[in-house]
């Protein structure tokens, strides 16, 4: 955030069945602070089922708008009937959306990938039934539901649907830059952009396709990687409970430390660590290594208190959404 450029956040998938008992307080996935707006809360549906009550506990939490997951290609999720699989059953989709519909009037939108196979037919029927159910803005996830991430993207794909459907069409998958924002703009068409795995590699990606794409005024990113890392690092301290902190920090560091030529060493190190204050200190030891003019900008490295110190207990950030 620190660098500007989001339009929009979201969430992780949430599983929404759990919503309505969720403490947002500990619960690592409802974490917010009055930074985070507009923040887009991502539902996986599996059908319509207590939809009242899951968009109750969404209004309690402040959203400031709701995403339906209709693409994840995960197969523990697929198996439970939600995710991309639910695009082979429209009908439970066109249910999914008119509950959902009825039960806010907060932003409706939903995220896709292009299906099982490259159907143009099938492809166009599906996405205006989510425009015509009332979805506002549809992100296309731009490959097919088995495809890795390692293949290039169908963007032209999204200018399909952009054509058919007369709502905001956002493209996804392999923007990761600004000279890739713009190839995908060139050949969809789309009205945004959606990314996701660029931003825990390098979250200024915002801010650089802001300026260089859209023309925003944001001033150039100042970029010191071992700074931004002891950055996500407090906030991991001041955010989460003691038990979610070192998971976290090793699910960020595994897309971060691709910054760096010899990264997998960083990540290697910080996957074998045992508590957050021995990844911290191989962190530190990197940068020392890696990367002296970033360590030297960074100054006095972060100094963890006793153990036994907790750091999140009153985060004023926090105070507006607990």
């Amino acid at each position: 955030m620190q660098f500007g450029g989001v339009g929009l956040l979201s969430t992780e998938m949430l599983a929404a069945a759990r919503l309505p008992a969720e403490r947002p307080q500990h619960s690592p996935y409802l974490v917010r602070t009055s930074q985070e707006f507009p923040l887009s809360y991502q539902l996986l549906l599996i059908d319509d089922t207590n939809i009242s009550r899951i968009f109750q506990a969404l209004n309690i939490l402040q959203a400031d708008a709701i995403d339906l997951n209709l693409g994840c290609p995960a197969p523990l999720v697929r198996r439970a009937g939600g995710g991309s699989s639910l695009m082979d059953d429209p009908e439970r989709v066109r249910r999914i959306v008119m509950s959902a519909r009825k039960n806010t009037t907060l932003p409706l939108t939903a995220k896709i990938r292009l299906g099982e196979n490259l159907d143009q037919e099938k492809l166009c029927n599906f996405c205006r039934m989510l425009a015509g159910e009332g979805i506002e803005m549809l992100t296309v996830h731009a490959r097919l539901r088995a495809e890795p991430f390692a293949r290039p993207p169908r963007w032209a794909w999204v200018g399909k649907v952009k054509n058919w459907v007369d709502i905001p069409v956002v493209a996804n998958g392999a923007i990761d830059s600004a000279a890739s924002a713009r190839r995908c703009l060139d050949e969809s068409g789309a009205d945004g952009l959606m990314i996701g795995r660029a931003a825990a590699h390098s979250p200024w990606v915002f801010a650089t396709i802001a300026r260089e794409i859209y023309g925003v005024g944001i001033a150039a990113p100042d970029i010191c990687l071992p700074r931004l890392y002891q950055d996500f690092l407090i906030a991991l301290l001041q955010r989460f409970q003691p038990d979610r902190r070192l998971g976290r920090l090793k699910e960020f560091t595994h897309y971060f430390a691709k910054n760096y030529f010899f990264g997998h060493h960083l990540a290697t190190k910080v996957q074998a660590s045992g508590s957050i204050e021995e990844a911290w200190r191989q962190a530190v030891a990197f940068f020392a290594e890696n990367d002296p003019e970033g360590s030297r900008r960074l100054g006095e490295p972060f100094a963890f208190r006793s153990a036994a110190e907790d750091y999140n207990t009153r985060n004023p950030e926090l105070e507006t959404f607990l």
